[in-house]
């Protein structure tokens, strides 16, 4: 018998747009123009074309559209969709293992994921599928998929995505990475600046408020390049601080302390998930962080356990959901805009950290449900959010925390999707459109077309009752429609 020739080739499609895991590194700040990334099985070389326009220095190779092209090590390589085409475990593996060897920081590695309702069964061939196009598909779970990559390379990965895993070479830059996953914008004090001896030292005294405001603590000497002019000048850096809460304040000083130590408890909450770093594996400035804020490494862990035993206790989740002073509260459900992610207390930022801390980010999900009882999580893509003023759901994917299911759910050809209504209700107030959806649901409930949630909460439904009241919507404003029209 003949051995099956599989055309590997084939499964290089063209996109027009950076792939998957190029966005990541883009999204997460991890691919800069100081850094070379070297795309390992780069197919047609579109992510490279681009990159390249931008001015990122990138290579590539790939064994059918660019054969002549040189393995070489990088700062970064991209592993991208390659080991789910190749039908032989020992050439995969061996192929993880070259691409590792090549990479200096940091290897970003993507494969197919397994998602309920893709829909028709392939033939089977081998350890995957083969496709109606005759090439080689192995579809994992998210967790086999982590757990192949981190046996194989004996080093920890990191979800970014489903099916993309970062693995850095370094551990210490791998601890920065995941506390700055979790750490929140910091929110400088707005209080006005007006005592003399203050102004005339702001060229000393902004970058020690800024280095302040980013650690939530005194910066040491060497964290603040001006350090030596302000000791100069004030003696300590203590004193100069001193200097600025009593001009600013103590209230505002206190809320960016309180931010960085929950950050930071969130951070440790969630590596607990893995294997918890020991503190001289963390990078410096966590280990002064640790020290700053809970005296001891290990009285921070424990502080941190206590949350994330409280996340898998249903009855704390939903207590939080109860509590939360940002999202659209339910009977069932907790809705919030991504927005909105980091006003949560730490309990929910940690529950749905076990989500990313599974999942990654789920491209173009910008609503989060939270099911208060049933310990699972959904990612909802509505893309026309901050433009259309009853967005249409296109794609809901659902991760249940406790059997690590996962479900996707497609309206992209869905003639009557699900839509919302209220969508102030899922942002923080703070939020530039806040105001602009919260006149459109006053002027919906004036004219009481949302006195009866039944029946709206798809198009067809929503179209209709509008039609039936006399009204249109011009933007985000309900306007009367001619009476030939209705």
């Amino acid at each position: 018998m003949q051995p099956t020739i599989i055309p590997r080739h084939k499964t290089a499609i063209r996109r027009g747009d950076f792939s998957r895991p190029i966005k990541c590194l883009l999204r997460d700040g991890l691919l800069d123009r100081s850094l070379t990334l070297f795309d390992y099985g780069c197919g047609r070389g579109e992510d490279l074309d681009l990159l390249t326009a931008e001015g990122f220095p990138c290579d590539g190779w790939d064994p059918v559209h660019r054969p002549g092209g040189l393995r070489h090590e990088a700062d970064i390589v991209n592993l991208g969709y390659v080991l789910n085409v190749i039908e032989n475990p020992g050439e995969r593996s061996q192929t993880l293992q070259q691409a590792w060897q090549l990479c200096r920081r940091l290897l970003v590695a993507s494969a197919q994921v397994l998602l309920a309702g893709r829909g028709k069964v392939p033939v089977e061939f081998g350890d995957g599928v083969l496709t109606g196009r005759g090439t080689f598909q192995k579809f994992y779970e998210q967790g086999e998929l982590r757990t192949y990559r981190e046996e194989e390379l004996g080093a920890e990965a990191i979800p970014a995505a489903p099916g993309v895993f970062y693995l850095f070479k370094d551990e210490a830059a791998r601890q920065q990475f995941l506390a700055n996953r979790f750490r929140r914008l910091p929110v400088p004090p707005r209080k006005p600046i007006a005592q003399r001896e203050f102004e005339k030292h702001r060229d000393l005294l902004d970058p020690l408020m800024a280095a302040v405001v980013m650690l939530g603590r005194l910066p040491e000497p060497d964290e603040l390049p001006q350090a030596p002019a302000v000791v100069e000048r004030f003696g300590s850096l203590k004193r100069a601080f001193a200097l600025v809460r009593r001009v600013t304040g103590d209230e505002e000083w206190e809320a960016v302390r309180r931010r960085k130590i929950e950050d930071l408890l969130v951070y440790l909450a969630l590596s607990r998930f893995r294997r918890r770093p020991t503190r001289t594996q963390l990078p410096r400035s966590l280990q002064l962080d640790m020290r700053a804020f809970f005296g001891t490494y290990a009285r921070a862990c424990r502080e941190a356990d206590e949350l994330l035993f409280k996340a898998g206790d249903a009855n704390a989740v939903d207590e939080a959901c109860k509590r939360s002073p940002v999202g659209k509260l339910l009977p069932d459900d907790l809705y919030v805009h991504k927005s909105a992610l980091d006003h949560l207390e730490p309990l929910l930022r940690i529950y749905e950290g076990c989500g990313r801390a599974y999942l990654g980010e789920v491209e173009g999900a910008n609503i989060l449900k939270i099911h208060r009882r049933t310990g699972k999580l959904s990612y909802l893509s509505y893309p026309a959010f901050d433009t259309d003023p009853h967005p249409a759901l296109l794609r809901c994917v659902r991760l249940s925390l406790r059997t690590r299911q996962l479900d996707c759910y497609d309206y992209a050809q869905s003639s009557n999707p699900p839509i919302l209504h209220r969508k102030e209700t899922f942002l923080p107030p703070d939020h530039p459109l806040y105001e602009k959806f919260a006149r459109l649901t006053k002027q919906e409930e004036q004219h009481g077309l949302l006195d009866n949630a039944s029946g709206v909460g798809n198009r067809s439904g929503w179209e209709l009752r509008l039609r039936e009241a006399g009204y249109g919507l011009r933007g985000h404003q309900l306007v009367r429609t001619p009476r030939s029209e209705r």
